[in-house]
């Protein structure tokens, strides 16, 4: 199999790579990750993704080749209201109070660069996750474990947080944050095998 670069620092999405013994190395974009630009909550991560492979195309040198690229982002879909990577500590249990005994949307977006005919794809994976009522006790128990700090809505599902998770409907792995299902079905579409 041919690497791919991830465009992404997230440690979930190297793992599901990993998991799926995809060949891969990390370039971190470097982007500004700014809400207000886009009017449709859902589409962020998409725009966000496509601006992670551009920022990583115009990081390599000129005349590199450039195989495959893949990069996806998260939000979560509360009310009509994004909530991305909380700022603060307050911030996470601002969010966490929000969505404490309701139910949201996770959205993650993947695109992947195909550089040998210089396409793009992209797929959209959304989750609905369903929080258990809990108390302020349990919302500042779940913010000091620091499990916030880089998460959409301030949590990670696949840690501490499933203690308060009570219904899942929809991929487990885009609430992750990379969703297998739609990643094995955009390689599979642009000619790369995962079944060598």
């Amino acid at each position: 199999m041919e690497p791919i670069i991830l465009a992404s620092s997230s440690p979930r999405r190297q793992d599901i790579l990993k998991m799926l013994k995809i060949p891969f190395r990390v370039i971190i974009p470097n982007i500004d990750e700014t809400l207000s630009t886009v009017k449709e909550p859902e589409l962020i991560p998409e725009v966000f993704a496509r601006e992670k492979i551009s920022a990583v195309i115009h990081s390599l040198p000129s005349g590199q080749e450039i195989p495959w690229i893949l990069g996806a982002d998260t939000v979560i879909v509360f009310e009509g209201k994004i909530f991305g990577k909380p700022q603060s500590h307050q911030q996470a249990i601002e969010y966490l109070s929000q969505l404490q005994g309701k139910k949201h949307t996770v959205v993650t977006a993947i695109v992947l660069y195909n550089g040998r005919v210089r396409e793009i794809s992209s797929r959209i994976c959304k989750t609905d996750i369903t929080f258990s009522p809990m108390s302020q006790q349990e919302i500042e128990w779940y913010a000091e474990t620091g499990e916030w700090h880089g998460a959409a809505g301030g949590y990670r599902i696949q840690s501490l947080a499933s203690c308060f998770v009570s219904k899942i409907e929809g991929s487990y792995s885009g609430a992750v944050g990379l969703p297998v299902f739609e990643l094995y079905d955009i390689l599979k579409e642009q000619g790369y095998s995962i079944l060598e």
